[in-house]
């Protein structure tokens, strides 16, 4: 599909180029220790203030040490410089970005309200045996800090200035040398102020003694209210104010990307699209060779890993929607379905792709594959703002247009057929989350920023109702599409899904 040149040139010139602020601190900066604040109404840091040239950076005022020698819990650019650019907080993503986010979420809630979010926790998966940790979105999203054991406190304030109408207090597990033998390096209190941006860090140890002030005069509080214990210690710090559901208001704000954001799900996407055409390359024999082939290749091209547990189904295996399995023999003559992805700075990719372990399509798989491909394609090419239409409408629109599709190849499609044929929406949104963000509707129209997936599929049950050519076949086709004024961007092109280009992969 041909991209619309503007806003493609757009996001490729976010991936190649930063715009940096000048007398932006080198890693042979200095840190120097501070003593706490002494009270929770410190006057705002000059690390969150603005640069002349209007580009806000996180701070580094290191001494005594080079900031390239200091260990945090997340990379920073000091010393990780071939992950993040100078002036990014998290992969991609400028520390003006976050600061930028915060803004804007306090500018939906009314007046004397606080923001209390909790990090994600750390889960076992047996004794003292854990699994890879990742952060909770909306937190991730207005703090880009990614450890657990935090809580962020933001609140509304009056100043009028850019960047100035909220406060910013990040609780977070203070500098510990023996138990970071341990476990690995934590960023400390005062990289909370001097790299993510707070205008104070507290140790998240006292928080039950810092929760009452810290919300005081608050008549609002919003926060993730599925947590119970923090919502019964929040009523205990404030019992006069309001306990509301944030999610509404980060809903709103996370479900459109910015240019940033989207960059980086097309550096997931590529790395994805790759992954996926060099895949197709080969003869697999066996569903766990191929995951382990693509999550190898995802981080050979770029990402930093799997976005979720893929799908590898071969035969009819692919008719079960979510099989994760991935341990059976695939045979020559079947098809392999593949749902997958890679993330990069934690925004993902969402794929799939279908294609014949041969190399091949035989007659009757080709016939039902480019029935899908057609559909696929006309719900991509309806991720357009000007299209005026919603993810509900697209997905009607492409319902009946995969019904027409079917009856041509002699399929009966009458009664419930497409609820067994077809039995999943068109689509969703993605982001930081592969269903980002819940709660967020289908029933809203697209508009420039919104990021969605268009998979239309066909699993066809071995039963004596469907035509005995197509029986046990599973066919979907999925790509993670941008949406723009006048066109889409798919972010996942580089992943072949012509019929000729797929065969053609095996004669290079």
């Amino acid at each position: 599909m041909k991209l619309p040149s503007t806003a493609l040139r757009q996001v490729e010139r976010h991936c190649a180029q930063r715009i940096l602020a000048p007398g932006h601190p080198s890693p042979a900066s200095r840190l120097a220790p501070s003593s706490p604040p002494t009270c929770l109404q410190a006057s705002r840091r000059q690390a969150a203030s603005v640069p002349s040239n209007g580009k806000l950076l996180a701070s580094r005022t290191y001494a005594t040490v080079s900031a390239a020698e200091l260990q945090f819990g997340q990379p920073v650019h000091e010393t990780h410089p071939h992950i993040l650019k100078p002036g990014e907080l998290t992969p991609g993503i400028d520390a003006e970005e976050y600061v930028m986010r915060r803004a804007a979420l306090v500018s939906l809630l009314p007046e004397s309200s606080a923001v209390v979010l909790p990090s994600a926790t750390l889960k076992y998966r047996s004794g003292a045996v854990f699994y890879a940790f990742r952060q909770e979105s909306n937190f991730f999203y207005l703090t880009g800090f990614a450890e657990p054991e935090a809580l962020a406190v933001i609140t509304k304030e009056n100043d009028t200035k850019e960047y100035h109408n909220h406060g910013f207090t990040l609780l977070c597990r203070p500098k510990d040398p023996a138990a970071e033998q341990w476990s690995g390096p934590w960023s400390g209190l005062q990289a909370a102020r001097d790299v993510f941006n707070a205008d104070i860090g507290w140790s998240i140890h006292k928080m039950e003694s810092l929760l009452p002030d810290l919300v005081r005069g608050a008549k609002y509080i919003y926060t993730d209210t599925t947590n119970t214990t923090l919502t019964s210690q929040l009523r205990q710090a404030n019992p006069s104010a309001s306990i509301r559901p944030v999610n509404q208001h980060t809903n709103t704000l996370r479900a459109i990307k910015s240019p940033a954001e989207i960059a980086c799900m097309r550096t997931a996407g590529k790395a994805t699209g790759r992954s996926f055409t060099k895949a197709m390359r080969k003869p697999w024999s066996r569903e766990a060779k191929l995951s382990a082939f693509l999550d190898y290749e995802f981080i050979k091209n770029g990402g930093d890993g799997q976005a979720y547990v893929p799908v590898v189904a071969g035969g009819s295996r692919g008719n079960m929607i979510h099989y994760t399995l991935n341990n059976a023999a695939i045979e020559p003559d079947q098809m392999v379905l593949v749902d997958a992805g890679a993330e990069y700075g934690t925004y993902i990719s969402d794929v799939t792709r279908t294609w014949p372990v041969s190399g091949r399509f035989t007659d009757a798989q080709k016939d039902l594959y480019n029935a899908v491909l057609k559909v696929q394609r006309t719900g991509v090419a309806l991720c357009r703002a000007s299209a005026n239409l919603t993810l509900d409408e697209i997905h009607r629109i492409t319902d009946r247009e995969l019904k027409e599709q079917l009856q041509l190849l002699g399929f009966d499609v009458s009664g419930d057929a497409m609820g067994i044929l077809f039995p999943h929406h068109v689509g969703h949104y993605v982001g930081l989350d592969v269903h980002d963000v819940p709660g967020y509707g289908r029933d809203i129209k697209l508009r420039p920023g919104h990021c969605v997936t268009i998979e239309p599929g066909v699993y066809v049950p071995n039963d004596e109702r469907w035509p005995a050519h197509f029986r046990g076949m599973a066919i979907r086709i999925e790509d993670s599409v941008a949406v723009d004024e006048e066109g889409p961007i798919v972010l996942t092109t580089e992943g072949v899904k012509e019929v000729v280009d797929i065969e053609a992969l095996r004669d290079l």
